[in-house]
């Protein structure tokens, strides 16, 4: 028969990925192989050869040759399995009954209609396939690292391909804050969930998930892709400050020190893919207060009061390490509570304090409750932390005017003239 180059009837699987050329032979012949019992009743007695080099397909009819009288007279005589000796002859002299004679069976026997029919349920089941591939492929591939370029740039997301052309989704929820990219841009992140959507593969990428950064500790740091060194948790707060406890079960190995690298030559890596995030990467302890103190570095803790029945913990230090306690924000503070579980309330050590300053509590008939408040989230619990403070310092770590700030500051300093 005329072979049907497949390649060009059905161009749709010129540039088909993901798809093995095995599956998609055996797809195609089994496309044909129900348009034959559609038009036969059965595809038993045809051979479907189907070339995967040229994309050619040859179906082949076998019938059986019988004698004239069985062919004309018996019940049993099936066109489509039978043929007298006397129609074989017809096509090859020398065949005889008991034989079996093999031809070829040309698609345009079928009708434009019966191929334009293939054609479309072939494209349907390829592209169905190859939607589950690439699905099944990233649903193992989740919490893995991967490279894509920049391909579209919308409001709330980028649209990236990967090395295959699959479309890759990065939501802007999921981009830190100070990421800027542009259409060709070649972008890590990690694979955070994979779903279906009306029969779709969607593939979302994350570059705030604590597990993207321990991808990246992975990548630069052999002793953890080894498992010399284990991670034990990742607490971040996207493109400002980052805590990462780690743990090594060999004592010859510094897990801290490891991470780092030699002047930083290791972390500085990471740094850079996060858009300079600090990173504050802290051996980990199964004691609670030295957990605490070491995830509130770089501050110096004087005293710490644990209680256990509701995970909080009181933690007192000298009047001059209570801002590093809390950080630029509050995320040196805020991280270390979600890293070692606890709600860390920082107090100054009132054995260092001044003996003549008065907690501002004592104040409450004077000054409004939400600005005490205030005044405590930055840790300036008394009369004189807050004194100490420019006003252009208040300014700048609150949100109160300087017509507040001023006002505040005469009442304070009052109550030292008196």
């Amino acid at each position: 028969m005329q072979a049907v180059n497949l390649i060009e009837s059905f161009a749709e699987f010129k540039d088909i990925k993901n798809v093995d050329r095995v599956t998609l032979m055996s797809i195609i012949e089994d496309v044909f192989r129900s348009m034959l019992i559609k038009r036969f009743g059965s595809d038993k007695n045809f051979d479907i050869i189907v070339n995967p080099d040229k994309g050619d397909i040859e179906i082949w009819k076998n019938r059986t040759i019988v004698d004239d009288e069985f062919a004309e007279d018996s019940f049993d005589y099936d066109p489509n399995k039978h043929i007298s000796i006397k129609a074989a002859q017809k096509i090859e002299p020398d065949l005889e009954i008991g034989e079996e004679l093999t031809e070829p069976v040309k698609l345009e026997d079928f009708g434009r209609r019966a191929v334009l029919a293939v054609r479309q349920n072939l494209v349907q089941k390829i592209l169905e396939l190859e939607k589950n591939e690439i699905y099944n492929k990233y649903k193992e591939r989740v919490g893995e690292v991967v490279a894509a370029e920049v391909y579209q740039i919308w409001k709330k997301e980028l649209l990236l391909l990967d090395d295959e052309g699959n479309e890759l989704i990065l939501p802007k929820t999921e981009q830190i804050p100070t990421d800027f990219f542009k259409k060709g841009d070649n972008v890590k992140a990690v694979v955070a969930k994979v779903e279906m959507r009306n029969g779709t593969p969607v593939i979302i990428l994350s570059r705030t998930s604590p597990s993207f950064l321990e991808r990246l500790f992975e990548l630069e740091v052999p002793e953890i892709a080894d498992g010399l060194i284990t991670i034990k948790k990742i607490v971040r707060e996207p493109g400002e400050r980052a805590k990462v406890a780690v743990e090594s079960y060999d004592e010859r190995i510094d897990p801290v020190g490891a991470c780092v690298g030699m002047k930083g030559s290791r972390i500085h890596g990471i740094v850079r893919e996060l858009k300079n995030e600090n990173i504050d990467v802290i051996n980990f302890t199964g004691n609670p207060n030295l957990f605490i103190q070491r995830a509130l570095s770089p501050a110096k803790i004087t005293t710490i009061k644990i209680n256990e029945d509701n995970k909080r913990a009181d933690v007192y230090l000298k009047p001059d390490q209570v801002s590093l306690a809390i950080g630029k924000g509050g995320y040196n503070i805020k991280l270390a509570g979600r890293l070692t579980g606890y709600e860390i309330d920082v107090y100054r050590d009132v054995e260092d304090a001044d003996t003549e300053d008065v907690d501002l509590d004592e104040f409450s008939d004077e000054i409004e409750h939400n600005i005490l408040e205030e005044l405590k989230a930055i840790g300036c619990d008394t009369a004189k932390s807050v004194l100490d403070l420019s006003t252009e310092e208040l300014k700048r770590r609150t949100s109160l005017n300087e017509s507040t700030i001023q006002d505040i500051r005469e009442i304070l300093q009052s109550e030292f003239e008196d």
